[in-house]
């Protein structure tokens, strides 16, 4: 058992950074050390984190920092290498989404995680918004009856911020097929406990825009995976983060036997939910968050006002305290490698599929590598 937690962030001038306050609410958590291969920010960054060591070398960081946890902020295609790394010395992993960009990483990530004696967590930060939350709930306790079907979308235009943070040109519209699906399919698989994804498919809406220097994207404007359920339920996973519109990267739907909830969309509307237990008739709306007394978890009540200072909807704070809580023996992880996995390989298949002209295609299990 890890008596406390002294943590290096790695990418602390950036994404990193947000983390601050979770980690000032647990009394388990130090943060001992910064890194960020921007030397310019690094003293910046100390300062913000009350760290006591920096580092523009991840791999220095994690031979020679006094730490034993890290959080992995960085670009997509270093979270495998950077992970496997801390896991082979022993060092917790709280890691950024998605957990990787191939399935051999992956295959390489999970034997890393099975020869450790360490944590590994992905950081999948929308499961814990409030209106995820609250589904999750009313899922566990029964009150959609059996899911079957489920929808998820992240619609988020990023063609400025391609040019600034450049390695998404390349891994999130460099790439066609879903890419970034883990928001989308998260929460998901969260309210279909028990379920996994066996195998998908993948279509794109073709090319409509190009970059500043008129190269035109790889990825397809608006992708879209079908997911078929070991149960047999269907979910609709769609990203798109190329075309010009308003953001709305929190859209859901479920459907289940007894109830059913979709999200609000951005632009005024808010969270409804049938339930069968609050109204037989399936034919009226209730508003979710008049549910939150009977359905939201003391634990998220009592981190809230602090959670909505911390961004993305209070996602990083609570996923901090679930981290440190499960490095510290006080519950399981809940998104440990094979859930990582599970939200992550969807996507990567759908990769293949698209390019094979919306083939059907097996997702590898995790659990059988």
């Amino acid at each position: 058992m890890t008596a406390g937690i002294n943590l290096g962030i790695v990418g602390a001038g950036g994404r990193g950074a947000s983390f601050k306050l979770a980690c000032d609410a647990h009394e388990s958590v130090e943060i001992q050390a910064v890194c960020d291969i921007n030397e310019e920010c690094l003293d910046g960054a100390m300062e913000r984190l009350g760290a006591k060591e920096k580092f523009v070398d991840c791999d220095e960081m994690l031979a020679k920092a006094d730490i034993n946890a890290v959080i992995i902020g960085t670009p997509m295609h270093f979270h495998v290498p950077q992970a496997i790394d801390a896991l082979e010395r022993g060092i917790h992993v709280l890691s950024e989404v998605p957990a990787g960009i191939s399935i051999d990483e992956c295959k390489d990530l999970v034997k890393a995680c099975n020869a450790s004696t360490a944590t590994y967590m992905m950081a999948e930060n929308y499961t814990y918004t409030r209106p995820c939350i609250l589904v999750r709930e009313m899922a566990a306790r029964g009150e959609f009856g059996t899911p079957y079907y489920a929808e998820g979308e992240y619609l988020h235009e990023l063609k400025e911020l391609n040019e600034v943070t450049k390695w998404r040109r390349k891994w999130q519209t460099g790439i066609n097929g879903v890419t970034y699906g883990t928001h989308s399919l998260g929460p998901i698989l969260q309210w279909m406990p028990g379920d996994r994804v066996e195998s998908v498919t993948c279509a794109g809406s073709g090319h409509h825009y190009k970059d500043p220097r008129d190269d035109e994207y790889e990825a397809e404007d608006s992708s879209v995976m079908l997911c078929k359920m070991r149960s047999g339920g269907l979910v609709k996973i769609r990203v798109d983060m190329i075309s010009d519109r308003p953001h709305a990267m929190q859209n859901y739907q479920l459907q289940g036997t007894d109830g059913c909830f979709e999200s609000a969309r951005g632009h005024g509307d808010k969270p409804a939910v049938w339930l069968r237990s609050k109204s037989e008739k399936p034919d009226t709306w209730q508003d979710l968050d008049a549910l939150a007394d009977e359905f939201l978890p003391d634990w998220y009540k009592d981190g809230m006002e602090a959670a909505q200072k911390a961004g993305h909807g209070g996602g990083d704070y609570f996923e901090i305290l679930d981290f440190a809580d499960s490095v510290t023996d006080k519950r399981p992880c809940p998104i440990g490698i094979h859930e990582a996995m599970d939200m992550t390989l969807p996507g990567l298949v759908s990769q293949l599929s698209i390019a094979k002209g919306s083939e059907w295609m097996d997702v590898p299990d995790s659990r059988e590598w």
